[in-house]
């Protein structure tokens, strides 16, 4: 038996970034690797250009996913004035930038998931820097804001994070059980969506493999390597 932690994701708005070109930024339907690994180190107060601490973490762990509310799509379009770069200018404020002597305007798109709802389940590998508890510890009482993909995507309950013991993904998915509130007015669906890395480890039976540019490589660069994720479809008991 190997100790899982176990938590929760909600939030009235949520951003799981997807390959992003030009102005258009897309979210996926469910958590990337790169956004549980920054909740992660948010809570352990990890800072962005502690690249080798953010790596050590990254490699340290493996993750399941559960759609328990896939939510709906929002777009939001967003204009942005800028100024023009200039060699030996740096604009440390909002206000210079706006009385740059150029400022011209960026157009964007932006997609976010609305009161989607998951359950996040962390295997930690032999040797990894933190035990479960530790983490179950600092998600409670974390040292940083943790927010679902983006900034502007705050949690809006709490995460509830529970260690459980279990030999696999499904049996950590099946051993846990959380308080009742205001989330289970949102599980509507009879069938779930479950998302895994590492399928011999899983429990589960793999009906598809979907590639994700989400793993991490370099904060500062913001580069990502391929991962593979396996899926199934459960049918909710009751």
């Amino acid at each position: 038996m190997t100790e899982y932690l176990v938590f929760k994701l909600y939030g009235p708005m949520a951003a799981w970034g997807d390959i992003a070109v030009g102005e258009y930024r897309p979210s996926f339907a469910h958590p990337s690797k790169s956004a549980v690994i920054g909740l992660l180190a948010a809570a352990l107060g990890i800072r962005r250009d502690e690249e080798e601490r953010q790596r050590s973490l990254a490699e340290s762990c493996s993750f399941a996913v559960r759609v328990d509310a896939m939510g709906t799509l929002l777009r939001d379009y967003h204009t942005v004035q800028v100024p023009s770069a200039k060699k030996g200018v740096t604009h440390y404020t909002r206000q210079s930038e706006l009385l740059a002597e150029k400022v011209n305007t960026i157009l964007s798109t932006r997609d976010y998931r609305c009161d989607a709802a998951y359950t996040v389940v962390l295997r930690l590998r032999e040797g990894a820097p933190y035990d479960a508890q530790m983490l179950a510890e600092k998600l409670s009482k974390p040292n940083f804001h943790l927010y679902l993909g983006r900034k502007s995507c705050p949690l809006a309950l709490p995460l509830q994070p529970k260690v459980v013991q279990a030999a696999n993904f499904k049996e950590a998915f099946d051993e846990v059980s959380f308080e009742k509130d205001d989330l289970l007015r949102l599980l509507l669906s009879s069938q779930v969506g479950i998302y895994w890395e590492n399928e011999d480890e899983s429990g589960y039976e793999s009906e598809h493999i979907v590639t994700r540019r989400d793993e991490p490589i370099s904060r500062k660069r913001w580069q990502f390597s391929e991962r593979h994720e396996n899926y199934t479809g459960v049918r909710k008991e009751g």
